[in-house]
């Protein structure tokens, strides 16, 4: 950790101004979601005990995936950052715990950083400033093309402190990166997790943005993650929602730029009592830009899932295109789920177009499979990677589909 002192001024004030504020500002408002008895603005911290760094090195390798898979690695253990640049250590990419970045990359910090998500959007990213516990800043240098995914963990330890994290990712002009993201928490762990992302892809830029979400069954958690991007730039997002607590998901992405393009891919699985709302975003503010909302989900036992999808042409935004489809699984009587698809369309001139389901498992399919020598369970399990299946399709390698359908065989340990 970096001492207080060294953190440059307009940092230091915009955090006091947060932590003044917090309690006054509105919470933001999720579509047939009640959150509001969640606990996640806890102001009691328990001390932290810094690991070796010896053991920090072993507590990063056991969640990241084989070297040769990735270009390079960094890992948020608690409050520390570890960092393996590997192959890309020579290639200007900066990779960094974010307080360090505000020590050593200030003006590049200083000028992306609440661009996204400004910080006093409102009380969750108020308080998240206010009470932050660490972050990372990821700058891929401009026309750098990382291949191999770039992989991050942050991770929740069991010493009951809540996890308060920004990350900052900004892709230079004409860049192209694969990124990767794990949410992890120790077993025994509980509390409460804000985790607050913003991306920003320049003109011509090219993120592929791909996130694994494992929080244990004890954090209830608001996950942010937003996007904007310049002209021509691409985000695409294949986001697996597979915390065990309670968890809110709230990703936009702000398609700024003329020709700018964003596929958001979501699959989402509930189970016991647990309360999952996701909500997907697409605003699309330049000419001829493309937007593409995908959510496909599970519910399971007595859990709940609720898929909002929100598409906004605004004004001006001539030649532009949002379509959206969000579909729920319901493989029990006691399980909730909601799917709603909104449209808000200010200009002439676009195209547009939604889709929503909820349901269970096609009998008929069903049926034909279990003709052809296959058990029910394993007919409704390979139904039920089907229908999940167009996010682990757009994985970028072999090893990430893979740990992804195992994620899914162990959310499904239950059905």
């Amino acid at each position: 950790m970096h001492k207080k002192a060294q953190i440059p001024e307009w940092f230091k004030q915009t955090q006091a101004s947060a932590a003044i504020n917090w309690k006054y500002l509105q919470a933001s408002k999720i579509e047939r979601v009640d959150y509001s008895n969640w606990a996640l603005y806890p102001e009691a911290f328990s001390d932290v005990d810094l690991l070796s760094e010896a053991s920090l090195q072993a507590n990063a390798e056991s969640h990241w995936s084989n070297q040769d898979q990735t270009s390079a690695r960094v890992a948020h253990i608690g409050q520390q950052t570890y960092v393996d640049l590997g192959e890309l250590a020579e290639t200007g990419i900066i990779v960094k715990d974010l307080y360090q970045a505000l020590l050593e990359d200030e003006a590049l910090v200083k000028q992306h950083l609440f661009s996204v998500i400004p910080a006093e959007a409102d009380r969750l990213a108020a308080y998240n400033l206010a009470f932050n516990t660490g972050g990372l800043f990821i700058y891929i240098p401009e026309g750098l093309d990382v291949t191999l995914p770039l992989e991050s963990v942050l991770k929740q330890l069991v010493d009951g402190s809540p996890m308060n994290k920004r990350v900052l990712l900004v892709a230079g002009e004409n860049s192209r990166v694969n990124y990767l993201e794990r949410l992890v928490s120790d077993e025994d762990a509980s509390g409460s997790a804000t985790i607050m992302v913003e991306v920003i892809a320049k003109a011509g830029a090219h993120i592929n943005f791909l996130a694994i979400d494992q929080l244990g069954s004890g954090t209830e958690a608001y996950i942010r993650r937003h996007g904007i991007t310049g002209r021509d730039a691409v985000i695409n997002w294949s986001i697996g929602a597979m915390n065990d607590g309670n968890t809110i998901l709230d990703m936009d992405t702000y398609l700024v730029g003329q020709g700018s393009e964003s596929d958001l891919s979501i699959i989402g699985i509930s189970d016991g009592e647990q309360v999952q709302g996701i909500d997907s975003k697409v605003v699309n503010e330049g000419h001829h830009t493309r937007g593409n909302i995908f959510q496909h989900g599970v519910v399971l036992e007595a859990g709940t899932l609720t898929f909002n999808g929100i598409g906004h042409i605004l004004k001006n935004a001539k030649f532009a295109d949002a379509q959206q489809e969000s579909r729920v699984m319901m493989l029990s009587e006691d399980s909730r789920a909601d799917a709603n698809p909104i449209l808000l369309i200010d200009e002439f001139e676009v195209t547009a177009g939604h889709a929503a389901s909820i349901g269970q498992i096609d009998e008929e399919a069903l049926y034909y499979l279990m003709s052809r020598g296959i058990s029910e369970r394993d007919a409704e399990y390979l139904m039920i990677r089907g229908f999940l299946g167009h996010v682990i399709s757009a994985m970028p390698n072999t090893a990430i589909r893979e740990e992804m359908v195992a994620t899914i065989d162990y959310k499904l340990r239950t059905f």
